[in-house]
């Protein structure tokens, strides 16, 4: 059996391998010409399709096709015959990598060609041999671009005042210029020659990396952080310009740039990133083209995702925002994922075609939200468990749900406007009037409907059942990051300790960073996953605070009890011996309640939590503790699957790399982490864990822009011990989590890399 870091490494294209171990052929995407990084190449996969069954097999049976989508026509990559015969083959384990091939013909041909195995006695091989015949490379479409501005020394390293961070920062740095694409005008397909799902961008962009290898949206906000930190304005300002064409040409932002995407957005922060690049760059110039497209988005969710909701609370009425996507059939890059969902013969209850229908929707609007998924939208959170997700996901409720991420974004959007419109050649006092007065009514909504003062918490209001839900979820700090601060957080210091208590909980407890959810469900957005973009938000809601609320010290737990006990009443809705098992220690007797559950609490700090300074206050000691466990994970992850910075980090020894089967590889940055391990990507879901990647790497550079000098270079596990470990079986506790133990980054090897920097 893989361990976890060679399933993750395997997973994450360190072995260029297919769904069943078969070799597979790849194109190599090197760094653009006269721009030495001294980072590992970043290749496309082009994937070679391996059956399970035989190729005489008949394909298993199949349920009756769903109706074809208006918003996707493509009688070949959309619902229709096509897609879901091939799907059935399961002849990839990730369907979207049939849904990114070009067609090698006309589309009229293609379907010509599968006319003649379109029937109930369809073979594994005949799907085979009409794929392999047919279509080309996935991702093909797009090129790699060069970076002529790119600055291997961006000012803000000076900013790191640790050797070894501040290498590892450059390096980061330096993957820019693998992950930048533009169209590749000589591959594209006019619907006539060959057909694909590719959309067609007209500016340069940065892609998050693996299977995600076009631009996304809601990505993009931490990715253009990141390329503000590294001074990349001109690579920012394409990304906006591309957001700007699809908001004139299709009249919104799709979730990503494929045709399979426009039924659907994601998060609206084109309007944040906008605000960010125009107040690093001082480029005031792009607001003329900008501010009426911004407009035109805000229109597009206030008439297709919006609705009055009446609060059960003071019986006033708001007009807010939700996620709700029209389909009715397996979303297509996941076809197989839904329909299985859907049709899994080994579930007892089955689904008439109104029920799948509406499963699809909810589905397709799980997606949408960017939390694909969690069981923050499911109406039986604990439905099926770790094992099976089917079920929970069988009980998506994400249309009757009001979100507070959602909202909270569309009041800021709207505060930003306001701001913009008195800028430069922009100033318009009446527009910018009625998006004050269209932020303050959201900001009342969300403060009526989300605030629980009594939990001190934000929670998504619940249309099914009129109430707010008990699940805590990372949104809870999106108001904060958005500007809006309850008055019982501003009038009480210990108010405020309470809302960010979670996160002093989560550094003393765990060794990574903090969770979107506390619920153990195997969805990729619940635990032990933690997110990059959380990570941030959660800074950012820190930072928010006034210091004169948050200059007291960290509150110590009651006798006899761990930082648990400081979490309000209610707050998490979960017993203490129900949160996710934290890691066992070499050096305590780890529990699941009390004080010997805080394994990482150290003297005025935690465990890679940075340096405590004289007078530092509770706010900021959450932050650089949060801050350092960030860069953390994405160092030690990195480190352990090939990792290594010249005269500062030596690379792993063979034995060691071979643990995650990452000899041949140079690091990974993972697009997940966990609150359990350090040294790995996450895990679970729909897709395996992901390498790149867009959002790590520019909330990575934005930490060290922004935290700098506290940054303490970290202490990652050993490999080969937490292998040896794992495998005599005492690695585990009752929760089932994988050993931790605080080895040096190869001991002794860091410290000398550490004397000779400061030579």
């Amino acid at each position: 059996m893989l361990s976890k870091w060679a399933a993750a490494a395997a997973a994450a294209g360190c072995w260029a391998q297919g769904a069943r171990g078969v070799p597979q052929a790849s194109t190599a995407t090197s760094p653009p010409t006269g721009v030495d990084t001294g980072v590992p190449t970043i290749t496309e996969q082009t994937s070679v399709a391996s059956p399970t069954a035989s190729l005489s097999s008949t394909l298993p049976s199949q349920v009756p096709l769903p109706p074809a989508q208006a918003w996707c026509p493509s009688e070949i990559f959309c619902a229709g015959p096509v897609l879901q015969t091939v799907n059935i083959a399961q002849l990839w384990t990730d369907p979207k990598t049939f849904v990114d091939k070009p067609t090698d013909s006309s589309p009229q041909s293609v379907l010509s060609a599968f006319s003649s195995i379109n029937s109930t006695n369809a073979t594994e091989g005949s799907v085979l041999t009409f794929v392999d015949s047919n279509f080309r490379g996935e991702g093909l479409e797009l090129e790699a671009q060069a970076l002529p501005n790119f600055n291997p020394n961006p000012p803000f390293l000076n900013n790191v005042t640790d050797p070894l961070l501040k290498g590892f920062s450059s390096i980061v740095n330096g993957y820019w210029t693998q992950l930048i694409r533009g169209t590749n005008a000589s591959t594209l397909c006019n619907g006539q020659a060959c057909e694909s799902t590719l959309i067609p961008l007209n500016h340069t962009f940065v892609v998050p990396g693996g299977r995600f290898r076009e631009q996304y949206y809601w990505d993009s906000y931490w990715i253009i952080e990141g390329l503000i930190q590294s001074q990349l304005f001109d690579i920012a300002n394409a990304t906006l310009q591309n957001f700007m064409d699809e908001i004139e040409t299709r009249g919104f932002i799709p979730n990503g740039g494929r045709i399979y995407y426009l039924n659907r957005s994601q998060p609206p922060l084109f309007i944040w990133m906008l605000s960010n690049y125009v107040a690093a760059s001082s480029d005031t110039s792009i607001l003329t083209r900008a501010l009426p497209l911004a407009e035109r988005e805000l229109a597009w969710w206030r008439d297709n995702r919006s609705l009055n909701v009446t609060s059960p609370f003071t019986n006033q009425t708001y007009l807010l925002s939700r996620y709700a996507v029209t389909n009715s059939a397996p979303r297509p890059e996941s076809y197989l994922t839904d329909y299985l969902t859907a049709n899994d013969p080994a579930l007892k209850t089955p689904l008439n075609e109104s029920q799948r229908a509406d499963l699809y929707s909810e589905l397709a609007s799980g997606a949408e939200t960017g939390w694909d998924y969690s069981t923050r939208f499911v109406s039986q959170p604990l439905a099926g468990g770790s094992a099976n997700t089917n079920p929970a996901l069988r009980s998506l409720n994400v249309k009757n749900h009001i979100p507070v991420d959602l909202n909270s974004i569309l009041y800021k959007a709207n505060t930003i406007l306001a701001e913009l419109y008195v800028l430069g050649d922009t100033k318009n006092q009446s527009a910018a009037t009625q998006h004050e007065a269209t932020a303050a009514s959201i900001r009342a909504g969300i403060l009526d409907l989300f605030w629980d003062s009594s939990k001190l918490a934000f929670y998504d209001f619940n249309l099914t059942s009129n109430t707010r839900n008990s699940i805590f979820t990372a949104a809870t700090f999106y108001p904060l990051w958005a500007g809006i601060i309850p008055d019982e957080i501003l009038s009480s210091a210990s108010n405020a300790f309470g809302f960010f208590s979670s996160i002093n909980m989560v550094l003393h407890r765990y060794n990574g960073t903090f969770p979107t959810t506390f619920i153990e469900s195997g969805l990729q957005w619940d635990a032990p996953n933690a997110w990059p973009p959380h990570q941030y938000i959660a800074l950012q809601a820190l930072r928010a605070l006034p210091a004169n609320i948050s200059a007291g010290s960290i509150p110590t737990p009651p006798s006899n009890s761990s930082t648990f006990a400081l979490v309000p009443s209610g707050q998490l809705a979960l017993s203490e011996d129900s949160l996710p098992g934290q890691p066992l220690t070499g050096t305590k007797n780890v529990t699941r309640t009390g004080p010997d559950a805080d394994i990482n609490g150290l003297n005025g700090t935690v465990v890679n939590g940075g340096n405590a300074t004289v007078g530092e206050g509770w706010r900021d000691a959450l932050a650089r503790g949060l801050a350092n466990r960030y860069f953390t994970s994405a160092l030690c992850s990195w480190y352990s699957t090939g990792g290594s910075i010249p005269n500062l980090l030596p690379r792993l020894p063979d034995q060691a790399l071979n643990v995650s089967g990452s000899i041949n590889n140079t690091g990974n940055m993972f697009e997940k982490f966990s609150i359990q391990d350090i040294d790995i990507g996450g895990h679970g879901g729909e897709y395996t864990v992901q390498a790149g990647f867009g959002w790590t790497n520019g909330v990575v550079l934005w930490v060290a822009s922004n935290f700098g000098p506290q940054l303490v270079a970290p202490t990652c596990p050993n490999p080969e011990l937490e292998a040896s470990t794992s495998s005599s079986g005492s690695s585990k506790n009752g929760a089932g989590s994988l050993t931790w133990n605080v080895w040096l980054l190869v001991g002794s090897a860091l410290l000398m890399a550490l004397q000779i920097s400061s030579l």
